[in-house]
């Protein structure tokens, strides 16, 4: 058996998200769909993280095992032919059999695009989160502060989450305004379930006026979800890389 590691692009407006469900479309199924149409065997495909339903990704990283004969160097070029065309693969190559996709990952990186003005956007629509107020930057930026470093993320993370524990690792978190558009770039070892869109939601609350610099280190300390700020829609969301 060969142990396939692939890297893949997907725009996810018309999944629920990564992981395969029974009432509904997701991205795993469309990829072990077009890997049983290629090889002939059903193989369950392990993914690197479970992004939500409207969610997007550059760098999405997954592996499945396979008796294949297709050349490792066909691969992609094959399951190209069968994905639809909102999915990907952009890289594909054997690796050992003890790697896996999610229990090997030291990081990930996602980007959060809002676009602002007069108007929401009509081209590109689906992959920015159009607001329409005013929002200080500067302010936005110094609350970054407090999240870089080791903290317990209790605050930032959907009700209901399953992990066992929600200390977490920020490891960069940028904020770039270029004409229109404002783009959020956070780096960390791992996140929780909504984390991401929370803590942008909570900026925003920053950039606002409503929430003070300051009071970003107090939601952190007080591992109250109910302090922070709501998460934003899952479509300005994008997986950017998965670390090794």
């Amino acid at each position: 058996m060969k142990n396939i590691k692939l890297v893949i692009e997907y725009d996810g407006t018309n999944y629920s998200g990564w992981q395969r469900q029974y009432n509904a479309i997701t991205i795993q199924q469309r990829l072990e769909e077009a890997i049983e149409k290629a090889t002939g065997e059903f193989s369950p495909v392990i993914g690197s993280s479970r992004t939500d339903a409207g969610v997007h990704a550059r760098g999405f990283v997954c592996n499945f095992f396979t008796a294949s004969k297709i050349p490792i160097s066909n691969i992609k070029m094959v399951l190209n032919t069968l994905l639809p065309e909102d999915i990907a693969v952009l890289d594909s190559k054997e690796v050992d059999s003890s790697f896996h996709s999610r229990y090997f990952t030291t990081g990930k990186e996602y980007s959060y695009t809002i676009v602002t003005g007069d108007r929401p956007p009509v081209i590109g629509r689906q992959y920015v989160y159009y607001f329409r107020r005013k929002l200080d930057i500067e302010k936005i930026k110094n609350s970054c502060e407090y999240f870089i470093g080791t903290h317990d993320f209790s605050a930032f993370k959907k009700k209901g989450s399953s992990a066992r524990s929600s200390v977490r690792t920020i490891k960069k978190l940028t904020v770039l305004k270029e004409k229109n558009l404002i783009k959020f770039n956070i780096v960390g070892d791992g996140f929780l379930y909504n984390m991401v869109r929370i803590i942008v939601g909570t900026l925003l609350e920053v950039g606002l006026g409503r929430f003070s610099v300051e009071y970003v280190e107090e939601i952190l300390e007080s591992k109250d979800r109910s302090k922070a700020g709501k998460p934003v829609p899952a479509r300005g969301l994008c997986l950017e890389k998965v670390f090794y």
